[in-house]
């Protein structure tokens, strides 16, 4: 299994990390990565809720206990103060409350501190809850009421060189501290530390973009449900040439996820290019013989998220194909993907990405527009962008380094005059999740590369 190798070629995976890689994941969506895409695979099951937080918790253990300090001591930080309120969580705590706290409490304060020499981290939780064993209690407000005053004496207990919090200017997910908490930690704080308060926005980021073992054996498995979703959308099942409007698909997925017990990160888009007709269709459109569906469409399941669009084609009566111009339309993007993946290299930035695969790409005649993205926890995730849909020049969102072990939506567009359609400019846009190890970027669950059809009669 391939797992396996994974498993060993990362040597900072600790103790946990092999639990959670030895314990039972087949009750799970466990599939291999796979560059070839099933034109429409079977709904994996979803696992009942007990089983998720079994599996969610298992998971988090290992991230807390692997990426915590790999990433403390390779940013040199020796104490990460996070902060949150009870549904006001910032975004990195939401992804450190195990499965039975849904919530902040009230005030929820965690402290990671690397004491050094080889010493293990310690994970701490100044809060009046406790947080699933994960961190250990270090308040007793019976004896100290002010929480900010107890962090403050935890804080000079340790007298760290540098005291991480999340602030950014840049990214939302190094952003969660607000104004008012920030003040009321530097009041607490002896003067003399406060030189020493630095920005977390590096740590928020390798912490949510990093992805496990555990986590790359359910990931495929989770886009396949998003795979299997979607070809259900774009099948008669759903679809009536002539009835169904791209409004009826966008609710249908929503219900559809309803009775699955899933959730969307963002509503479906579903539109219509049309020959003849400018740009694209959505709404109350009514989908017609000879149109070209467009999908966007994500979910998140086991605190992984999917991020797919997908294309299909309208048979007219008679028809066995879709016309030769969309079939080259869509190879396009797909050759645009390969470039893409290409050009991946641990320390590259994604303007440097964007900007080689944007040259390789119109060099051999294909006019694109690249705007992918990192994927994870968060749909639009931590990490450097590759490119905008509306600015494809460099820009700060993309000048921070590609890290290995990080999973990428590789999205894109190309366009294309289509003969069949009096030479109608086309756009092909595609969206596929995929992983990179270090070395390559491989798809997770495959990708489109025929154009799904859809019977007319």
């Amino acid at each position: 299994m391939r797992l396996t190798g994974l498993a060993q070629r990362i040597g900072w995976l600790g103790s946990v990390a092999a639990m959670a890689l030895a314990a039972p994941l087949a009750a799970a969506p466990a599939l291999p990565l796979s560059d070839t895409e099933e034109a429409a695979p079977a709904l994996p099951a979803v696992l009942p809720a007990r089983e998720q937080a079994e599996l969610i918790n298992r998971i988090l253990a290992e991230r807390l206990d692997t990426i915590i300090p790999r990433i403390m001591r390779e940013e040199g930080v020796d104490l990460w103060l996070l902060m949150a309120r009870e549904y006001f969580e910032e975004p990195v705590v939401a992804t450190m409350l195990d499965a039975e706290n849904m919530h902040a409490r009230r005030r929820t304060i965690l402290i990671f501190h690397d004491p050094g020499e080889g010493k293990p981290t310690e994970r701490l939780t100044v809060s009046r809850y406790g947080l699933g064993g994960l961190f250990a209690p270090a308040w007793k407000p019976e004896e100290q009421p002010d929480q900010w005053a107890a962090v403050a004496d935890i804080i000079a207990a340790r007298n760290p060189r540098k005291i991480a919090v999340n602030v950014s200017d840049l990214s939302a997910f190094g952003d969660g501290m607000t104004v008012s908490q920030y003040n009321l930690l530097r009041a607490a704080l002896p003067p003399e530390y406060h030189p020493r308060i630095v920005t977390g926005e590096r740590l928020a980021t390798r912490w949510l973009e990093t992805r496990t073992p555990a986590e790359m054996a359910i990931y495929p498995g989770i886009v396949r449900i998003a795979h299997a979703i979607i070809a259900e959308a774009f099948s008669r099942k759903v679809i009536t040439p002539g009835v169904t409007t791209t409004q009826d698909v966008q609710w249908w997925y929503r219900d559809r996820l309803r009775t699955l017990g899933l959730t969307p990160w963002f509503h479906p888009s579903v539109t219509i290019q049309r020959a003849g007709a400018k740009g694209m269709r959505d709404g109350a459109t009514v989908i017609q013989p000879g149109d070209l569906l467009w999908t966007d469409f994500g979910i998140t399941y086991l605190r992984l998220s999917t991020d797919t669009q997908h294309l299909a084609y309208v048979l007219k009566p008679g028809e066995t194909a879709a016309p030769a111009g969309l079939q080259r339309g869509l190879a396009n993007s797909n050759r645009v993907q390969d470039i893409m993946r290409g050009h991946f290299a641990v320390g590259r930035s994604g303007n440097d990405v964007l900007a080689l695969s944007r040259r390789d790409a119109m060099a051999v005649g294909i006019d694109p527009s690249i705007y992918s993205h990192p994927i994870g926890t968060h749909g639009h995730g931590a990490g450097p962008s590759i490119g905008f849909w509306d600015n494809q020049n460099p820009e700060p969102r993309g000048a921070g380094a590609i890290y290995p072990d990080t999973a990428w939506s590789i999205e894109l567009t190309t366009y294309s005059a289509v003969p069949e359609w009096n030479g109608q400019r086309v756009d092909f846009r595609t969206e596929e999740d995929a992983f990179f190890d270090g070395t390559s970027v491989r798809f997770i669950d495959g990708r489109q590369t025929a154009i799904t059809l859809i019977p007319s009669d």
